[in-house]
């Protein structure tokens, strides 16, 4: 069966559902490298003003994951991604033209409804449409456009700010044409991938699993026998009706069932804890660790594109082991690394090391994330919840993942000021401990399963 798999097919669909993913990764790191000019333009004084324009998108996250659910159940998979690649659209020329603060948080606002769908979505469809034993290798694909998005969006800043003088500031920043203009290119470039993605949503199929759930039996055979030929069709296109019979309705209630209850838990820890395990924090307030470190801002920007560079380089080793190594190992890995990682990076603060050995430092703490803990929990996420109830058990997951980035964006400037750089990461470091701990108790491994093996291995 495994040869008769159509490959070109399979990568077409996933690299454009995936394309969520890259919008998602620019959308939302594009903010770091336009916030010295677009703060001096708007002229945002006040630690409330600051902290609102970097977090207003996730509020949108909470919003477009919160909906998400019901509405993918409900519309579709396909449905959504359209509707996110036009608010990527929307909210990428309107946070460009911006002529007030309140119009530019509007418009992140609607960027971040777009992330939080995205999120959500596209490893879901790409796990509904992959193979089981290439299933984590094709949405581990949606954590690489992240990372591709991440570091575009920081190499876009990077080549846009290199005229600003190292001591520019205040009236100098504003009268700059990166403070009038290069800060909105910023932004705006993202209207053609987001244009990209819109267009290319339209020709690809619907989840088959949501076209079975629905009883639309013959679309889905038709897209699982472009996938992987007749027998293939047959085979999976009965065992989704079996995990589905006399269960096609969506209740959110039916999440409170026991065995239905435990599996939930799991997914919203394992979202939380790819969030709380600190690391979002190099990528949110890279100025303040690098500064602290010694760096001054040319270096500062160089050194987010090359932390950038090497968590694109540690998610292409992540596609090739996902499926080899398993989901479990790799998680451990990521949660005990880090906190290694962590306990030295806060070691290096407390004996006020500079410059170098930080970086490297981060770089390892990057890699190390971005090998492990950044795609295999999509992957997880998008494939141990039942057919029936996937869509509305993803979105409660992805939900709790941006709560969990909103409450570590605001906290880390407090924890920072209280318990000092060292304390911080020291604090992560227990996090990452309790986390391998939980990990290697109660997940399971569901490397080569289909999704209704996984369901029956959890649920029955």
């Amino acid at each position: 069966m495994k040869s008769q798999y159509n490959l070109f097919y399979i990568w077409t669909v996933s690299l454009v559902a995936a394309m969520g993913g890259l919008l998602f990764g620019y959308d939302w790191v594009v903010i770091g490298g336009a916030k010295p000019f677009y703060e001096e333009y708007f002229q945002l004084r006040s630690s409330f003003q600051i902290g609102w324009a970097m977090s207003s998108a996730l509020l949108g996250c909470l919003i477009g994951s919160m909906l998400s659910g019901g509405l993918s159940d409900s519309f579709g998979r396909k449905r959504l991604l359209i509707l996110a690649g036009l608010l990527f659209i929307i909210s990428a020329i309107g946070t460009a033209l911006a002529n007030s603060f309140s119009i530019f948080v509007w418009f992140r606002i609607l960027g971040g409804m777009g992330i939080g769908l995205a999120s959500n979505l596209s490893p879901m469809y790409i796990a509904e449409v992959a193979p089981a034993e290439m299933r984590g290798k094709f949405v581990s694909i949606n954590q690489l456009t992240i990372v591709i998005g991440v570091l575009s969006a920081q190499t876009v800043n990077w080549l846009i700010a290199q005229p600003v003088a190292e001591n520019a500031a205040g009236d100098a920043i504003l009268n700059s044409w990166n403070g009038q203009v290069g800060w909105r290119w910023m932004f705006a470039a993202e209207t053609a991938p987001a244009a990209l993605f819109f267009i290319l949503m339209f020709f690809v199929p619907e989840s088959p699993r949501w076209l079975v759930k629905n009883g639309q039996d013959h679309l889905a055979q038709r897209t699982l026998t472009r996938i992987g030929g007749e027998p293939f069709a047959r085979f999976e296109l009965a065992d989704i009706r079996n995990t589905l019979a006399n269960k096609t309705s969506v209740n959110f209630r039916d999440l409170t069932q026991p065995r239905l209850f435990k599996i939930l838990l799991l997914g919203i820890f394992l979202a939380v804890f790819q969030q709380w395990c600190g690391i979002n924090t190099i990528l949110y307030y890279a100025e303040e660790v690098f500064t602290a470190a010694g760096y001054g801002v040319s270096d500062i920007l160089l050194n987010i594109v090359i932390t950038g560079s090497i968590m694109l380089i540690s998610t292409f080793l992540a596609i090739h082991t996902v499926d080899r190594w398993g989901r479990k190992i790799l998680m451990l890995i990521g949660a005990g690394g880090l906190a290694v990682a962590y306990f030295f990076i806060g070691g290096s603060y407390f004996l006020h090391l500079k410059g170098l050995p930080v970086l490297l430092l981060v770089i390892i703490a990057l890699a190390i994330y971005s090998f492990t803990l950044a795609p295999v929990v999509w992957v997880l996420i998008s494939e141990i919840f039942p057919n029936r109830i996937r869509g509305a058990a993803v979105s409660i997951a992805v939900f709790s993942l941006w709560t969990a980035s909103l409450i570590l964006t605001y906290t880390f400037p407090f924890l920072n000021e209280s318990l000092g750089t060292a304390g911080t990461y020291w604090l992560y470091a227990a996090i990452c401990l309790i986390g391998f701990i939980v990990i290697a108790r109660k997940l399971p491994e569901t490397r080569g399963k289909s999704l209704e093996e996984i369901e029956r291995q959890l649920v029955d």
